[in-house]
């Protein structure tokens, strides 16, 4: 199972990619087993050297009771502090933001989130990859 933010290429330059943990309860687990995620406006943010997941929706369970968790709130992504750091102080660079990529399962079943340090693309370059796109569907088709 996994979930893929496919707008980030399309909004986004991403310039380096890391595998973080995520802290899920779990009914969240199970939510995201049945695939009911969404990374719409996802973004990631740092606080007192930590890292959060913000506005991602994971949707309630069906079969949770009282104790179901809240679809959309800030999840802590789990990193050594090394990267943290590392990746905090380019993040301080200009026009660069820190972007869920895609949510997966490991091998030992553990939830884990691609993130990506980004840099937000122009109107002219967003016409450039749908361009891009386009040509490599042409050539499928010529190949096939």
């Amino acid at each position: 199972m996994e979930i893929k933010n496919r707008q980030a290429y399309y909004e986004y330059f991403i310039d380096d990619k890391l595998q973080a943990g995520i802290a899920l309860l779990g009914t969240e687990v199970k939510s995201l087993r049945a695939g009911k995620a969404s990374f719409a406006d996802a973004y990631c943010l740092f606080q007192k050297g930590e890292l959060w997941l913000r506005a991602m929706n994971i949707a309630e369970y069906s079969h949770g009771t009282v104790n179901n968790h809240e679809a959309v709130r800030d999840r802590k992504l789990l990193l050594t502090k090394r990267e943290l750091k590392k990746w905090e102080a380019r993040l301080k660079e200009q026009g660069y933001t820190v972007i869920p990529l895609r949510l997966y399962f490991n091998e030992k079943n553990i939830a884990k989130v691609e993130i990506g340090l980004a840099k937000g693309k122009k109107l002219h370059d967003k016409r450039e990859s749908i361009k891009q796109k386009d040509t490599e569907r042409e050539m499928k088709r010529y190949l096939k």
